[in-house]
């Protein structure tokens, strides 16, 4: 029984661990209420973490999986106005733009993929929507 009961709180440490780990200091957590498109992968709606990657990558991802890697480029802001990811509206299709962190007047902003290129040759209008964490 003893054996049993340390096998299960050391399984649970780990998923906790696991858990834990995922998020740190300046990641963007947001719930996305519609698919979007990332680094040629459509996304279903749901809760995802922004995190750095280094080398002006972002890595994009829900907890538990291993989500996508996408380049950036640095972008600036006149005045931080909070955590967001803003997003490019082409029709019914949504592409990640940019990352900003609160604090920062710095962001990270994706480069636009062909197919956003290919969509923007034909669609007259775009428009911007922002995401923000929830509190």
């Amino acid at each position: 029984m003893k054996t049993l009961w340390i096998a299960l709180c050391t399984a649970l440490l780990a998923v906790a661990s696991a858990s834990m780990g995922q998020i740190s200091p300046g990641d963007t957590t947001v719930d996305v209420p519609f698919r979007f498109v990332v680094a040629g992968q459509t996304m279903p709606v749901g809760h995802y973490i922004v995190k750095n990657a280094g080398d002006a990558r972002i890595r994009v991802f829900s907890p538990g999986t291993t989500g996508v890697y996408v380049a950036t480029h640095a972008a600036l802001r006149s005045a931080s106005d909070g955590s967001k990811l803003v997003f490019r509206r082409y029709g019914d299709t949504y592409f990640l733009a940019a990352v900003w962190v609160t604090g920062n007047t710095t962001g990270r902003e994706l480069y636009r993929s062909p197919a956003e290129r290919e969509l923007a040759r034909h669609k007259t209008e775009v428009e911007l929507a922002d995401v923000r964490p929830s509190k």
